[in-house]
């Protein structure tokens, strides 16, 4: 999968899918982000090694991973993580991360929708994200996308700094957003991935 689109500022961005050589690239990307940006991610990805586990997770099928990218540098990434078997059998984890300089021009969305077209190709029918308290634009940002909110953990996680923080769990029924989408949009990818 690659798609080229279009940002609200008429730059245009590739989307594809994460390559196995693709590790250095994404190690620059996560060490460009702010320290406040990392902060609330799951993992320390100032750590390489921490990043050689994603691609394994690609090929034991256990996610599917996105990056966009402009002239050759990653600048967002996403991730549905699945879990295949038993009770998350349909059930699938979204992960977003935009660059600061590319916020707010529209690529977390288009992002966040290829990743819902690989969640209906896994005959996934609930996406979660989980994130902490303090991240309320990215809780804003989700219910924008289709998220609500499930509920909250009090301090259940720790953060980068080792700070405990409330879990947020917000959760997005693919087949509700397939009939919001298809009312608002007259975009075909739509309908071909329903």
């Amino acid at each position: 999968m690659e798609k080229v689109v279009t940002l609200e500022n008429g730059k245009n961005v590739t989307i594809r899918e994460l390559k196995k050589d693709d590790a250095d690239a994404v190690f620059a990307f996560f060490a460009r982000l702010p320290a406040e940006d990392r902060k609330y991610l799951r993992v320390d990805v100032t750590k390489y090694e921490m990043l050689t586990h994603r691609y394994q997770d690609v090929i034991e099928n256990r996610a599917r991973r996105l990056v966009a990218e402009d002239d050759g540098e990653i600048v967002a990434d996403g991730a549905l993580e699945l879990k295949g078997h038993g009770w998350g059998e349909h059930i699938g984890e979204m992960r977003l991360i935009v660059a600061r300089p590319y916020q707010r021009q529209g690529l977390g969305s288009k992002l966040a929708r290829e990743l819902y077209f690989l969640a209906a190709e896994h005959k996934v029918d609930r996406i979660v994200v989980r994130m902490m308290k303090p991240q309320i634009g990215a809780q804003h940002i989700m219910k924008r996308l289709g998220f609500h909110d499930e509920f909250c953990i009090p301090k259940q996680v720790r953060d980068q700094e080792g700070n405990w923080q409330d879990l947020i769990i917000m959760r997005c029924n693919l087949e509700d957003l397939w009939s919001e989408m298809e009312g608002a949009l007259a975009d075909s990818d739509w309908r071909r991935h329903r």
